[in-house]
């Protein structure tokens, strides 16, 4: 081995037993495929022989943001990316007769939220494949503003959902700037060229402008939901549409979802909403990542390639600022 790598690999493990501590820290080295397309793995297959039709699950996991999940030394994926990728591979499989989409997401960005909600449709439109929506731990927010993209939404029995609303998170340092006798000074093209910064307090006019989004948002949120369930009345819906969070019994009850059960009831119903008797569930997922079962998650340690030790920051610390979400907030990663 040349004297390099064994200085590489020799600081590598060095930097590992730094980080671990007193705790448990993995230290993987393995080798990829060159190719990073995904790959499709069977987890059930009905009895029988000669079993060809296809229901595709795909999984949304965590955070809805518009660009890539990093961790300490891995890259990741960018969700909106993954799904499209995703949607894209079962629209050109002949063979994969509906969708299951498996959500466990406290939601995301505005944007984000719409593209994925937006790609769904557009999907079914080209496609004609019809798609479930399957909540697991959480369905809420921007999951929920995509599930109301699919043909039905069924909600395990310790799921929760809703939280139908739009929200803006910002902050000042003014005050504490001030007692340490610092003072920022913008030199601005106009007036809320600085908006909603936090080097100063909200001031009315942006607190108007910002609520003027919000609304807007939150009525495109209410449009999604009215479009998606419309058996629910506008005035009814709005009542609903606090910001909640609902179990899937209040769910099922405000007719927020249509059924209560789990992934393989997601999959049965897929299959007779495609006139499907027998098929076989699949997953897509990057080559490094085994899939067992309905419960195993694409965005696992298979789906970040060149994890090498498992140290991660939430995504929360890597923020680029003040953004507009679809999200409820107490259990952003």
């Amino acid at each position: 081995m040349a004297k390099g790598h064994i200085w590489f690999y020799t600081a590598l493990l060095v930097s590992s037993v730094v980080l671990a501590g007193c705790g448990a820290t993995a230290l993987r080295l393995e080798l990829v495929p060159a190719s990073q397309q995904l790959k499709e793995t069977e987890i059930h297959r009905d009895k029988g022989m000669f079993v060809r039709d296809k229901i595709a699950v795909i999984d949304v996991d965590g955070l809805l943001i518009n660009k890539r999940k990093r961790g300490f030394l891995r890259e990741g994926n960018n969700p909106v990316s993954l799904f499209v990728e995703k949607l894209d591979k079962a629209a050109s499989d002949r063979l994969v007769k509906a969708v299951v989409l498996r959500l466990n997401s406290p939601g995301g960005t505005v944007a984000a939220s719409d593209i994925m909600y937006h790609s769904l449709r557009e999907f079914k439109r080209k496609t004609g494949k019809p798609v479930v929506a399957c909540i697991l731990g959480l369905g809420c927010s921007g999951a929920y503003y995509l599930a109301c993209g699919s043909d039905g939404i069924i909600a395990q029995p310790g799921s929760v959902t809703g939280s139908i609303g739009t929200i803006m998170q910002t902050f000042s340092v003014a005050g504490t700037m001030e007692k340490i006798g610092v003072k920022a000074v913008a030199i601005k093209s106009g007036e809320l060229k600085d908006l909603g910064s936090p080097l100063h307090d909200l001031r009315g006019e942006e607190r108007k402008v910002l609520e003027g989004i919000i609304n807007q948002f939150f009525e495109q949120f209410l449009t999604v939901v009215q479009q998606g369930r419309t058996e629910i009345g506008e005035q009814k819906l709005r009542g609903l549409a606090d910001g909640r969070i609902f179990t899937a019994e209040e769910a099922l009850q405000e007719k927020l979802i249509d059924r209560i059960g789990y992934p393989t009831d997601a999959i049965e119903w897929a299959k007779d909403i495609a006139g499907v008797k027998k098929a076989r569930a699949v997953m897509y997922h990057r080559p490094l990542g085994y899939k067992a079962n309905v419960y195993s998650s694409a965005m696992s340690d298979g789906g970040d390639v060149g994890a090498l030790i498992n140290v991660e920051l939430p995504d929360w610390l890597n923020s680029n600022g003040a953004q507009f979400l679809y999200l409820w907030q107490p259990l952003a990663e």
